[in-house]
């Protein structure tokens, strides 16, 4: 048996400036991430099996799509709930859990929403280092927007096909996923597809090189009674897309994107990457994400832009890393249409600069 406790502080400075990003994402002053209970026993009536019991409140990664706990942003998402896992070694895995998602609040302790459910399995299957597998469902009951219209009863399912990288040897990621259900009293089915292509060369720094595709739905007609819009529901975007915390603009919802990106090892404890991704509207008419933006005639059309990012990573030892990037966003015509423009403050169109530097320390 086992007790564990995470506790988590999040501020920030000069957030009474005007245009501050400051939010429930970025300021969570000091509260509870983790506290939980837990049984786990190696060898269940002596079948081989490894048996796990959660319960109280807690964070993982289910794929990381849609359900990650967040290693970017200042705060990150916990649930309050059961959590049980059953396992065969290193062969495959079978969790199933039934929670109600925390209310991150950035001054006061956090609290579970009792107006949302949310419940799933999850099954990964490691018997083939050429063919491993995903499979995964997943339900949500968010009763607790005030507006009607954005409350969320879904039914996500999906599965995922990989190959983990390997020097001299290519690998690939397949993942389809998919939701029915209403958002308010509308109904709702949208889809989100992922392709991954890459290859790792038997050379000195271990070049890896990577191709991209992303296809997230959106709503084809607004207003009528059918939203196409899909949800990542709790998932992480920075491992794939972009930098989050006080950026971030693109959300797996109403997007297309291809992509490359160039991953080399020149020394140990150093890791180099370029990425490039080009970025569109899956649908014109539809929301550009979580930003607001919105053209109902569709004529801003869907080009938006492109983006360039550098990103250095050192581990220096098990206690000491840095993490540091920049990212260069080239906006495209849809921000300079008439009326994408007069819903943005002025300059809004301009090409976009965002730097990070982290430092982690474990004691």
């Amino acid at each position: 048996m086992r007790f564990l406790f995470e506790g988590q502080d999040a501020r920030s400075i000069f957030s009474d400036e005007p245009g501050s990003f400051r939010n429930n994402t970025t300021v969570n002053e000091f509260d509870i991430l983790q506290l939980f209970g837990s049984l786990t026993l190696k060898n269940t009536l002596r079948s081989g099996l490894r048996t796990d019991f959660h319960f109280g409140r807690w964070t993982s990664d289910f794929g990381r799509r849609l359900i990650a706990r967040s290693n970017f942003r200042n705060a990150s998402t916990a649930f309050d709930g059961f959590h049980w896992q059953v396992s065969r070694d290193k062969t495959w895995r079978f969790r199933t859990f039934v929670v109600e998602p925390v209310f991150r609040s950035e001054v006061q302790l956090d609290e579970e929403n009792s107006k949302s459910l949310f419940w799933g399995t999850y099954f990964e299957s490691h018997h083939f280092p050429w063919f491993e597998m995903d499979a995964y469902y997943l339900g949500l009951n968010d009763k607790l927007p005030a507006n009607v219209a954005d409350r969320r009863t879904y039914s996500t399912f999906g599965g995922r096909l990989y190959k983990e990288p390997r020097p001299g040897e290519p690998d690939y990621e397949i993942e389809t996923t998919w939701q029915i259900g209403t958002r308010g009293v509308t109904n709702h089915f949208a889809y989100l597809q992922h392709l991954d292509l890459g290859y790792t060369f038997n050379l000195p720094w271990e070049p890896r090189v990577v191709f991209h595709y992303d296809y997230a739905s959106g709503d084809r007609h607004p207003g009528d009674n059918q939203d196409g819009s899909f949800d990542t529901l709790f998932g992480a975007r920075n491992f794939e897309y972009e930098r989050t915390s006080i950026w971030g603009p693109f959300s797996r919802t109403n997007l297309q994107s291809p992509g490359w990106r160039v991953i080399v090892e020149p020394a140990s404890g150093w890791i180099l990457e370029v990425k490039h991704r080009a970025w569109f509207l899956a649908q014109s008419k539809d929301f550009f994400g979580s930003s607001g933006l919105r053209d109902l005639t569709g004529q801003a059309g869907t080009s938006l832009g492109q983006d360039v990012e550098l990103r250095a990573q050192w581990t220096i030892n098990a206690n000491l890393d840095f993490d540091c990037g920049y990212t260069h966003w080239f906006k495209g015509s849809y921000f300079d249409s008439p009326a994408i423009l007069a819903q943005m403050p002025t300059g809004g169109n301009k090409n976009s600069d965002y730097f990070f530097a982290a430092m982690r320390v474990r004691l």
